[in-house]
């Protein structure tokens, strides 16, 4: 891999970084526990490892967005996750602010610009 494409791979990283806590928000409408939240992303596209995710769980847990409940019932135990009132309300908020923000750069990256290094007169 060469310098330019560490780079994008890099870059690719941070943008994906920021937007993990709406996608995350978005799968928890329904309860679901770690794993099945990790495989129900990669379906969509978003491949996240789980030592990326736990944390994020815990995190927004702590932050009053999500809930959580251990079910014992099946052969181990499992750690249901989902949205609080307030996690609800976040989501919706988040995910405005999310539309207006691809209207935004849409435009921005439909716009044809001269991607051309200027060259020195």
């Amino acid at each position: 891999m060469d310098d330019r494409e560490r780079i994008v791979a890099g870059l690719v990283q941070e943008l994906r970084r920021g937007t993990l806590i709406l996608c995350v928000l978005r799968q928890l409408g329904d309860n679901r526990y770690g794993y099945s939240l990790v495989q129900s992303l990669e379906e969509a596209g978003i491949p996240i490892d789980p030592g990326t995710l736990y944390p994020l769980l815990r995190r927004l847990e702590k932050q009053g967005l999500l809930e959580s409940r251990w079910e014992l019932e099946e052969a181990r135990p499992r750690r249901y996750y989902g949205l609080s009132e307030t996690g609800a309300w976040v989501l919706d908020r988040l995910t405005a602010e999310w539309q207006a923000m691809v209207r935004t750069i849409r435009a921005l990256v439909d716009a044809e610009p001269d991607t051309q290094p200027k060259k020195e007169e």
